[in-house]
């Protein structure tokens, strides 16, 4: 596979991850929590969790290798935890 299809693959997790997060965040938590209803919070909470792990990994991977430094790998992990971060990684670093 090439470094093109990696970073293809690594930019879709990004924008999915983003907005699983968002999802969660702005529509999947407020059912939850104003209206009592926990179920979407259970389905988008799942596919977010997996997300969150593959873009840990995939971002991991792509640093070897994109040659990335300790600092640019942080900076994209924490990418990952705050609300349109991972949009943020993928105009910046990809």
């Amino acid at each position: 596979m090439t470094l093109q299809n990696k970073i293809k693959i690594f930019r879709w997790t990004s924008i999915l991850e983003g907005l699983s997060f968002l999802l969660l965040l702005f529509i999947a938590m407020p059912l939850k929590y104003i209206w009592d209803q926990p179920r979407m919070v259970e389905l988008v909470g799942m596919y977010h969790g997996i997300l969150f792990i593959a873009y840990i990994f995939g971002a991991v991977y792509l640093s070897k290798e994109m040659s990335w430094s300790t600092k640019t790998l942080m900076i994209i992990c924490l990418g990952s935890v705050l609300p349109f971060g991972p949009f943020y990684v993928e105009r910046k670093y990809l």
